[in-house]
């Protein structure tokens, strides 16, 4: 019987699992490497994927009352102003709209749902290893023995790392990053309130306003603002200056200039490095690997917290069926292992379509893509790809046993 579990990281997927395996009754305790638990980044969306597990944790109107709701994704091509992605979530099978949500709006309902149910936090303990149920920290201190370890420690993972390196694999670095900014929403008719928007040069430019709703302590709607740029360019976009780069935005994108104008200094905009890796198996010896730290890739298909929450909701509902840890671990991994490698493989061949050097992927997303998407059937398959419904991972509402 599982009693007592350590959770490295108090990031989403961290923290849905220890709600979940507290309301279980078991004791848990989060380790977070920040001296108090807090939240980095900048807005993302909620697909319908993450948007069920919330529904079966009971939270989904916490959320909602602090996100924006979005209907559709749409991408047109600079400078010919062709439409080349337009998702619909109307189009499902079952319509179901995502959430933009800034990551301190989920962190902060989660965290307080993860107070309510009990959970312990250790705070200013950096997590560098994990073995035979215990932790140890970068000075050499160890935690107390637990039943299970699950890492929650996103993409930079040492634990995943490790566990990656030992089977003779490495974590494949992306060419291209991304700098993120959180602004005001732009009150200019351009913008739909119910979309995110992106503008594309090719592959190797992207640009992107996302509406995310509000912080837990704000009251105006925000938008998070993003441009695709190559990890190793970030130094010299830095020393280039930034009214120079706005001038280079606002030739793309004229409209966003109440966006650039809220930029005052380039310590607004955070730099995103992006890795691809898929860990053989999420599990070894009261070990669990859970989110980014399992799966990583670029966020093209804006899969990455929502396959996190879909990890924590099928690794305690593992835990609470199967009194047997190793059995609860397997059916945990065999619950998890085709959607996450079919999400993967999408990820990691879309990605080049869209941030990447050259002209033939981008020639083909413009004039190959965008044809195929308009035949019969095409906007349904889009949408349910983009929403995360391939092979539907979803936790049925009715099940008795979430």
């Amino acid at each position: 019987m599982t009693r007592e579990v350590a959770i490295a990281g108090a990031g989403p997927a961290g923290l849905a699992a220890a709600i979940l395996l507290a309301r279980q009754g078991k004791g848990v305790t989060v380790h977070e490497r920040f001296d108090r638990p807090a939240t980095v980044g900048a807005g993302f969306i909620l697909q319908p994927t993450g948007l069920a597990v919330l529904d079966r944790m009971g939270l989904t109107a916490e959320v909602e009352a602090l996100a924006q709701p979005i209907d559709r994704l749409f991408g047109r091509a600079h400078p010919s102003g062709r439409v080349v992605l337009d998702v619909r979530y109307d189009a499902l099978a079952r319509p179901r709209g995502a959430l933009g949500v800034h990551r301190a709006a989920l962190f902060h309902v989660l965290h307080r749902a993860a107070i309510k149910a009990g959970v312990r936090f250790e705070t200013g303990w950096p997590v560098r290893s994990a073995a035979h149920g215990r932790l140890k920290r970068a000075d050499g201190v160890m935690s107390p023995a637990y039943d299970l370890v699950i890492d929650a420690m996103g993409a930079r993972s040492p634990v995943a790392h490790r566990m990656h390196v030992g089977v003779g694999r490495r974590r494949l670095d992306l060419d291209f990053g991304a700098l993120w900014a959180t602004t005001p929403w732009p009150d200019h008719p351009h913008f739909d309130s119910r979309a995110l928007q992106q503008v594309y040069r090719r592959a190797d430019t992207m640009i992107g306003v996302l509406p995310v709703g509000r912080q837990p302590r704000g009251k105006a709607p925000l938008a998070t603002f993003f441009w695709s740029l190559k990890s190793a360019d970030y130094p010299r976009w830095r020393a280039q200056g930034l009214d120079a780069w706005k001038d280079r935005v606002l030739a793309f994108w004229p409209e966003t200039a109440p966006i650039l104008a809220a930029l005052a200094d380039p310590d607004q905009l955070t730099l995103a490095r992006y890795g691809h890796h898929t860990l053989r198996s999420p599990v070894e010896d009261r070990l669990a690997v859970i989110g980014d730290a399992a799966h990583s890739t670029s966020p093209q298909l804006g899969q990455g917290i929502n396959m996190g929450l879909l990890d924590a909701f099928a690794l305690a509902q593992a835990l609470e069926t199967r009194a047997d840890l190793d059995k609860a671990l397997g059916a945990y991994a065999a619950a998890r292992r085709w959607h996450v490698r079919l999400y993967q493989a999408l990820s990691l061949g879309f990605t080049p379509f869209y941030q990447a050097d050259g002209r033939l992927r981008p020639m083909v997303r413009d004039h190959v893509l965008g044809r195929i998407a308009r035949l019969p059937g095409a906007a349904r398959l889009l949408a349910a790809t983009v929403s995360g419904l391939l092979l539907d991972p979803r936790p049925e509402p009715d099940d008795p046993r979430g």
